[in-house]
C-alpha cells in the first residue's frame, strides 16, 4: 500500500497495512509500525482509537516511553490538549531522576528514567507505547510513574501481543490498541498476513 495514500473506505485498523515487516535479521524487532506515522490521516486514525477507551476519563498528562512512543504519545497528548512527559532510556536527561531496571523484549537487561519535578501525587497519567510484546518496558514505566504517586489512568500501544506480560497488563490496567480482534492472532504470532505483498 502507498504510504500516503488514504483508502476511501476506511475500516478499522485499516492503517496497520501501513506497517513494514522486518528485513534486517533476529536483532532487529520483527516488524517496524512507524511507517503508519508517515500517513497524517493514519496517524489522526490511530491516535483516535488509541483514546476511545479513555473518553470519559480524566487524564492530565500523557507519558510516552523511549523512543518511538515518544511520536506517538506526542499525538496522543497533543489530541487530548494536554502536556507530554518523556520517560528515557537512563544517562539522557541531565536533571534529577528516579530510574527503573528492566528486561526489554531482546531479553536485554536494561535501565529508564524519568525527572522527579514533574510527577505529583493525584496526577492521572496515560502511558503511550509504540508496541507491547513482553510487557517488561511499559511494567518499568507503570513503576516509575507510581512510585512517584501520580495514578496511571491507562495504557495504550498501537499493538499489546497476548504474551504472559502483555495479559498481565490487559489484566491488571485499562488498556487500548489498535489491533481488530481478527489480527491479534496474527500480532501473537508475530506475523501479519497482509506482509507477503509488501513491497
Amino acid at each position: 500500500m502507498d504510504t500516503i495514500v488514504v483508502p476511501q473506505k476506511r475500516r478499522n485498523g485499516w492503517y496497520l497495512s501501513l506497517m513494514a515487516p522486518n528485513t534486517k535479521g533476529q536483532k532487529f524487532a520483527w516488524l517496524d509500525p512507524s511507517r503508519l506515522y508517515c500517513n497524517a490521516q493514519a496517524l489522526s486514525d490511530c491516535v483516535k482509537d488509541l483514546l476511545k477507551p479513555f473518553k470519559n476519563e480524566t487524564i492530565d498528562l500523557v507519558a510516552g516511553i523511549d523512543a518511538m512512543g515518544f511520536i506517538l504519545g506526542s499525538a496522543v497528548a497533543t489530541s487530548l490538549g494536554k502536556g507530554f512527559l518523556a520517560i528515557r532510556k537512563a544517562g539522557h536527561l541531565c536533571v534529577q531522576t528516579h530510574t527503573q531496571e528492566y528486561t526489554d523484549y531482546s531479553g536485554r537487561g536494561k535501565v529508564m528514567e524519568v525527572r522527579v519535578d514533574v510527577l505529583k501525587p493525584g496526577h492521572r497519567v496515560l502511558i503511550v507505547d509504540q508496541w507491547i510484546e513482553t510487557g517488561g518496558t511499559m511494567k518499568a514505566a507503570l513503576k516509575l510513574v507510581e512510585n512517584q504517586g501520580a495514578t496511571v489512568v491507562g495504557i495504550a500501544a498501537v499493538a499489546i501481543e497476548n504474551s504472559e506480560g502483555g495479559k498481565w497488563l490487559k489484566e491488571n490496567y485499562k488498556y487500548s490498541h489498535c489491533v481488530p480482534n481478527e489480527l491479534q492472532a496474527q500480532i501473537d504470532n508475530q506475523h501479519l498476513e497482509f506482509f507477503k505483498n509488501f513491497n
